[in-house]
């Protein structure tokens, strides 16, 4: 299935998700719980010693040096290399019938940590992450006993410094894996796979295949479909294939396809959100125009005989969702509109005077603020036919004024402040979006 939305996150946007990420991952090894250690060693010329290593306490560990890496088809890889942590503990020997503590110094040095991970999706649409490698190495540890016999004791430290490697090196990678299901995992379960935008509609951001890598890319494919939220019916034409423009100098990229857009229109059409009223009352003060008979008996005389000094309504209805198409010079649509007149009757009743069809250019103006998509539009030329009159025949280019009058002062300023709310764009929480560039492409 193609998807209507693509997000595309490249090396930068990787880099700055990966300095976050591994200031989590610096938090949470520099609590890593070191197991108590104790064993048997033999010392030439004093024998055999009895040794426990305990209350280690982890005092810090450091990544100061790390990078994420695209593998195409596979994943993320992220790298660490000399990092370092220090712990500190007691000691407790037994040597025949002496016994000695103390406390003692550790420090891990040239620590090299590589992470594998693999980006799906589950039923739900949302993306998963989980590590699927992890293997550290430790190149040096040294440990310092202080204490009454503590030089003796550092006789034999190469046999604690072994067994602390082994062990630090297998809770390393515990925690990389824990780390990733209780912190990665849930964040990434924030990107919204529905977004409510209000109370007629919603968007689908379901992934429709797990993100999939290449040598300078994560590309996540997203159904992108807006749909009516009283009642969700199958869209009656197919996403096209949405290809995206070679550039990877930003650190995420947006792709919309004209299916995107042209799922608002249906739903929107479908919920009866595309039909508006205009009366008298909502006439701007300003304007020296009526919506009533006795202004329209000027273009159509009879109106006055039949229905004299009465206030009119229009109803503006769209037959058919709107048809949006993307080009380079931006968003352009055709809408064609019915304009059924009607007159009020003293007892509120309506009066059906005529039905006109309006078709019209709209171009539409799409930016990006405070995470939504926001657009205007702006009016073209407005072609006026007649399809019904219960009046009578007149001269509907006669109404070409009044019409623009209408559709510049009452229909754009309410459709352009609909739109000014915008829709909702795939992000995870804490994300803001800055220097933002809108660019259309054919």
């Amino acid at each position: 299935t193609n998807p209507g939305f693509v997000v595309r996150i490249t090396q930068a946007g990787l880099d700055y998700a990966h300095q976050q990420g591994i200031a989590v991952l610096e938090k949470e090894l520099a609590q890593l719980k070191m197991p108590d250690i104790s064993g048997d060693f033999r010392i030439r010329h004093v024998g055999k010693v009895r040794y426990e290593i305990s209350r280690l306490d982890l005092r810090r560990f450091h990544l100061p040096y790390s990078r994420i890496s695209l593998v195409p088809n596979v994943g993320l890889q992220v790298s660490i290399s000399n990092a370092f942590a220090e712990v500190d503990g007691n000691w407790r020997v037994k040597i025949h019938f002496i016994r000695d503590h103390g406390s003692f110094d550790l420090k891990v040095e040239n620590i090299y940590i590589k992470i594998n991970l693999k980006l799906g999706s589950d039923t739900s649409g949302k993306p998963t992450i989980d590590t699927s490698d992890c293997s550290t190495r430790i190149s040096k540890v040294r440990v310092h006993f202080s204490g009454k016999f503590g030089w003796l004791y550092n006789l034999f430290h190469s046999a604690i410094e072994s067994r602390f490697r082994k062990i630090l090196e297998s809770k390393v990678c515990e925690n990389v894996v824990s780390s990733v299901r209780r912190e990665l995992q849930p964040y990434l379960r924030t990107l919204p796979v529905t977004a409510r935008i209000d109370a007629m509609a919603g968007i689908d951001y379901s992934l429709v295949a797990p993100p999939t890598t290449t040598a300078q890319s994560l590309d996540v494919d997203l159904k992108g479909e807006f749909f009516s939220l009283a009642h969700r019916s199958a869209v009656p034409f197919p996403p096209l294939a949405l290809a995206f423009p070679p550039d990877h100098d930003r650190m995420v990229y947006f792709g919309a396809s004209s299916y995107f857009f042209n799922t608002a229109g249906f739903a929107y059409h479908g919920a009866g959100a595309l039909v508006f009223e205009i009366t008298d009352s909502l006439i701007p003060k300003d304007i020296d125009f009526h919506l009533n008979t006795s202004t329209f008996s000027a273009f159509i005389p009879q109106l006055e005989k039949m229905y004299p000094d009465m206030l009119m309504k229009f109803r503006l209805s769209a037959s058919s969702a709107p048809f949006l198409n993307i080009g380079p010079g931006g968003l352009s649509l055709k809408p064609v509109v019915d304009i059924q007149a009607y007159a009020i009757l003293p007892n509120s009743s309506l009066a059906p005077l005529f039905l006109l069809s309006l078709v019209s250019n709209v171009s539409a103006v799409i930016d990006v603020k405070s995470g939504h998509i926001v657009g205007s539009l702006k009016v073209g030329r407005m072609k006026l036919s007649l399809k019904h009159s219960d009046v009578g025949t007149f001269q509907v280019r006669t109404l070409q004024s009044i019409m623009n009058i209408l559709a510049s002062n009452i229909l754009l300023p309410r459709l352009n402040a609909r739109l000014d709310q915008g829709f909702p764009l795939p992000l995870p929480d804490r994300i803001q979006l800055s220097n933002i560039l809108v660019r259309f492409h054919q």
